[in-house]
């Protein structure tokens, strides 16, 4: 079974970036007809925050993610410890003492030979008379994971192929701090081994991440999962965007933006298929396919978004959005009006055209007497769902105007806007009163 996880730490709100990333992860475990987990980083106690927990949570809901198992990192430090002394008890993490001015001189000595700047493994060379001595003096170490040099590490990525790491090119990666708290790496990879995690999917930022993890799994004894790693988004401008940063969930709600499209749109985000507003998850988790996914940076538009947002509120039907709609508003009215909609909210506007007032533009002498023989026309007409075609159709006998000039002041009298939804449609909506109302205050 295919395994997933989505693991956010909430020290801030999630970012069009990390939804995308959960959302592939939630469409590629269904792909696979496997189970999607969250699970939550919060292992930074100073910067996580309750409120972010529960935002989460809120935002995958009304993407429509849904987790099938949830974990806590805070609540889970027992296992990181009895996992930690696992690897203390065959070396595979050692302590050291270097302190950050120390670790940064001998990094710009390393530069400057025009060697890579990696660790140099010197507190392995500490006597445990040594070791001792600085713990009781106070000095508490911080611990390293010992990579193991032998042999390169390899796997076959699922977006970019086979990736090869040398080791001996590599640092040690820190583990854990001084104070005894934890950095991401190990219990990252800890918590992945207990939670079954198959397939790790996530953004090319942390390939050089997974090749110190593929170690990781490979010290514990586990099985390593697959891993893909997806190229980040960049804004309309073609580089990394810092507004990107700042583009989450409640933004686009606040924007109009349905779910259906934000999910549409960053569902194929990166790949080689073609954004369809119409397909729903399981219906994108059916098709998708990491050998779409291409290495070039993704790029994200928010106009494209409002197109796709368009197209989707276009579709929905009245059931999906009468409680978002104005008081009064029925089905018949949502249909008239729908299509000329970027976003539900703009209902709201249409809405105000046919319950009015509205005031008409600027009109000449000849399109007053117009509109003043219009509404005498429509005294006389049988009020049905067919009134506009009667009602063009006299004027356009008594008078002889046709097209622009025949439709364009109508239009602008009853409604008080030169373009709009469909007339036959709308007139009804208005009613006679209130039509006949509008057309003598134009005339």
């Amino acid at each position: 079974m295919v395994i997933t996880r989505f693991a956010p730490s909430p020290t801030g709100h999630l970012h069009v970036g990390n939804i995308r990333t959960a959302l592939h992860n939630f469409l590629l475990a269904k792909q696979g007809g496997g189970r999607f987990l969250l699970r939550i980083d919060d292992t930074d106690a100073a910067r996580s925050r309750e409120e972010y927990v529960e935002g989460i949570r809120a935002d995958l809901a009304w993407l429509g993610i849904a987790a099938e198992g949830e974990e806590r990192q805070s609540a889970r430090f027992d296992l990181y410890e009895r996992e930690f002394e696992r690897l203390r008890a065959v070396d595979r993490v050692y302590p050291c003492w270097e302190s950050p001015q120390e670790l940064e001189l001998k990094r710009k000595v390393l530069l400057g030979r025009g060697l890579p700047p990696i660790y140099d493994r010197a507190a392995l060379s500490l006597s445990e008379a040594e070791k001792a001595a600085k713990i009781a003096g106070g000095e508490m170490p911080h611990w390293r994971f010992l990579l193991d040099r032998e042999e390169p590490i390899e796997w076959q990525d699922g977006v970019r192929g086979f990736q090869k790491f040398d080791p001996a090119q590599m640092s040690d990666p820190v583990v854990r701090r001084a104070d005894g708290s934890w950095l991401y790496m190990l219990p990252s990879v800890i918590d992945d081994v207990a939670m079954g995690v198959t397939d790790i999917l996530r953004g090319e930022d942390h390939v050089s991440n997974t090749a110190t993890q593929v170690q990781m799994f490979t010290a514990f004894g586990a099985p390593v999962p697959r891993f893909a790693h997806e190229a980040l988004l960049v804004g309309t401008e073609g580089k990394l965007s810092k507004r990107l940063g700042s583009l989450g969930a409640a933004h686009f709600r606040e924007a109009g933006i349905e779910a259906q499209a934000l999910v549409a749109l960053l569902a194929r985000l990166g790949t080689s298929d073609p954004v369809d507003p119409a397909l729903r998850l399981d219906e994108l988790a059916a098709a998708f396919n990491l050998d779409h996914f291409g290495r070039a940076p993704a790029r994200f538009d928010e106009a494209e978004l409002g197109r796709v947002n368009a197209a989707v509120v276009h579709a929905l039907p009245y059931e999906a959005v009468a409680d978002r709609l104005p008081q009064g508003m029925d089905a018949a009215a949502w249909e008239t009006v729908r299509p000329n909609l970027a976003h539900v909210g703009e209902a709201a506007d249409w809405w105000r055209v046919v319950t009015g007032p509205v005031a008409a533009p600027a009109l000449t002498e000849e399109d007053r007497t117009y509109l003043f023989q219009a509404a005498e026309t429509l005294v006389t007409l049988p009020w049905d769902s067919g009134i506009w075609k009667a009602l063009t159709e006299a004027l356009k006998g008594a008078t002889g105007r046709k097209g622009k000039a025949l439709f364009l002041p109508l239009r602008q009298a009853l409604t008080g806007m030169d373009h709009g939804p469909d007339m036959a449609a709308l007139l009804p909506l208005i009613g006679r009163d209130a039509a006949l109302e509008r057309l003598r205050a134009a005339g």
